[in-house]
């Protein structure tokens, strides 16, 4: 499974940006897809994940600014990121979880700041 991820780059606070993740490669059904993020100096960290029922899961942090989707065919994974503060700077992965392995992206970079 090969994951391309886009949609970071600059933003004011306050400001909003969406990030999409395409899953490839060769694979039955991909069972979860989700985004983490990075911070520097900080550890790897779940922001929210989407199962293919439909299950969502957010982090405490960004429960009602963020939503996460999934397109029908279940292979792109979307993150619309709302009112955002500078706290949620990071380099952002895509994530998917198919076979029993994890799969990573190259991360994209969002900043958050004035």
């Amino acid at each position: 499974v090969q994951l391309q991820a886009s949609g970071g780059g600059l933003v004011q606070p306050g400001g909003s940006l969406r990030l999409s993740c395409t899953a490839s490669g060769s694979f039955f059904r991909i069972n979860l897809m989700g985004w983490y993020l990075q911070a520097l100096g900080k550890q790897r960290e779940l922001v929210a994940y989407i199962t293919s029922s439909g299950q969502i899961n957010y982090a405490d942090s960004v429960k009602g600014r963020f939503t996460i989707s999934r397109d029908n065919a279940k292979t792109t994974v979307y993150l619309q990121m709302n009112s955002l503060k500078p706290e949620d700077t990071a380099v952002y992965y895509c994530n998917a979880y198919e076979g029993g392995k994890d799969y990573w992206g190259k991360g994209t970079l969002v900043t958050v700041s004035s």
